[in-house]
């Protein structure tokens, strides 16, 4: 994944994926030119902790399908709460809602570019600024 158009069709994708197994308030964000570390992140909000773990899953899978090999191990935040997997040029945060609500990655990424709001996604980048 070199040019910005495969790129951003695999977070489409994976978007694709959490919208298949239920995942809610999917925010897909362009963030490449406000950020030196990664050009895409992918949030979404699980409804519980089995819920998490299957969206993980999921996105495992669909990785591993595509030759996709994250950068390091995924990281799972405050037990089975917020799972990261980083990608290089795209992070996906899997969060269960109380997390979601604390740290407020849309408020904090608000300058990104929405390239997926789910339907029932309440909150994007842009209502905050």
């Amino acid at each position: 994944m070199v040019d910005t158009a495969s790129k951003k069709e695999t977070v489409l994708k994976i978007v694709e994926v959490l919208a298949e197994h239920k995942g809610n308030d999917i925010l897909g964000l362009s963030i490449g030119d406000h950020c030196s570390w990664t050009d895409y992140f992918i949030i979404v909000t699980a409804t519980s902790t089995a819920h998490l773990k299957s969206l993980h899953k999921y996105v495992r899978q669909f990785l591993r399908k595509h030759g996709i090999e994250p950068l390091s191990r995924q990281k799972v935040i405050e037990d089975d709460t917020w799972i990261l997997i980083d990608c290089g040029c795209f992070v996906v945060h899997i969060m269960d809602k109380e997390k979601r609500l604390f740290y407020e990655l849309e408020k904090l990424w608000y300058m990104g570019e929405v390239i997926y709001p789910s339907k029932s996604s309440k909150s994007s980048p842009s209502s905050y600024s």
